[in-house]
């Protein structure tokens, strides 16, 4: 049983905000965004328990969800499937971006590589489109079958991931290529999949990171940006301490490689595939669903820890 800690301030706008948002039809019963209490309290904190701001959050995620591909994310989803559709391994080649296994808290491990970005080259085997909708199926993976499949994995809630970005042979002239992908790619992980990133490690930072980085970080939200660690090339020792060796790649200092699965970029190994795969062997082609079904809220009382989230004045 997952055990969510609260103030009773918290808990009684969790209350209010599921009533209100269930009320005013935002969300139903089985919608794929989740109505779970992790999911709601993702929206929450993303806009520091603010009834109104979250609420409107929450809608404009919806909205999204509803719109994005043409015919929304669930018809989406079901056409292109993030670990296996016919494009994936040339979108790899030049922006390899996957979830691998997981780190010491059991927190999906989300790796991606800028190295060999060419988006010239890449779009000559595959539309701009096609690979939009790649970064979207692959973002909106997490909160469908990742974390799900990472907390009945480790018994715990797992609400959010790690993030290791990859900068070797990054330059400015590849960085000009993806700005406008790479800001769009920030712009929908806030928006409308909050609160999921807990550390975001950049590797193999290149001097001119610096001047990449002044035009990144506006993108951010400050929360975000309290996240970031930028390492030179000496990671290793920094990585190892929060992902163990066998669940990181070779090619990052760690000690796997996913023979026989495809590499560790293609293998998709993490809990979440151990249950598709389980899944594909009874015969069942839907995915297990956002969020922890067996959910107990708890409310935190201790004396010395004041209320950081006070409930809105105009809620009724």
């Amino acid at each position: 049983m997952t055990v969510i800690a609260l103030t009773p301030e918290e808990k009684e706008t969790l209350e209010v905000f599921r009533r209100q948002v269930f009320d005013e039809e935002i969300i139903r019963e089985g919608d794929s965004v989740g109505t779970d209490d992790t999911t709601l309290l993702r929206f929450l904190r993303a806009r520091k328990f603010n009834l109104n701001e979250s609420k409107k959050m929450l809608q404009n995620c919806q909205q999204w969800r509803k719109t994005v591909g043409g015919d929304g994310i669930d018809a989406l989803y079901n056409r292109l499937d993030p670990y296996d559709y016919p494009e994936r391994e040339e979108i790899f080649k030049s922006w390899s971006m996957y979830f691998h296994k997981t780190d010491k808290k059991g927190r999906p491990v989300n790796i991606q590589f800028f190295g060999g970005l060419n988006l010239p080259e890449l779009y000559k085997h595959v539309t701009p489109e096609k690979h939009w909708e790649a970064i979207v199926v692959n973002a909106d993976s997490l909160t469908r079958e990742v974390l799900p499949a990472a907390s009945r994995a480790a018994g715990e809630r797992i609400h959010q991931s790690i993030v290791i970005v990859d900068l070797k042979g990054f330059g400015l002239s590849q960085f000009w290529q993806v700005k406008s992908l790479a800001q769009a790619s920030f712009q929908i992980s806030q928006d409308y999949y909050p609160d999921t990133m807990g550390q975001l490690l950049i590797i193999n930072a290149p001097s001119s990171f610096t001047f990449i980085w002044g035009i990144i970080k506006p993108w951010l939200a400050k929360e975000t940006v309290e996240k970031v660690d930028i390492l030179g090339s000496n990671y290793r020792e920094v990585l190892l301490d929060v992902v163990d060796a066998e669940n990181l790649p070779e090619i990052l200092g760690g000690t796997c490689t996913c023979e026989g699965e495809g590499g560790c970029d293609l293998s998709g190994a993490g809990p979440w595939m151990i249950e598709r795969k389980e899944r594909k062997r009874n015969g069942s082609i839907e995915d297990s669903g956002s969020g922890d079904k067996t959910e107990e809220v708890i409310t935190v009382t201790e004396r010395n820890s004041p209320v950081t989230h006070p409930i809105d004045a105009d809620v009724n």
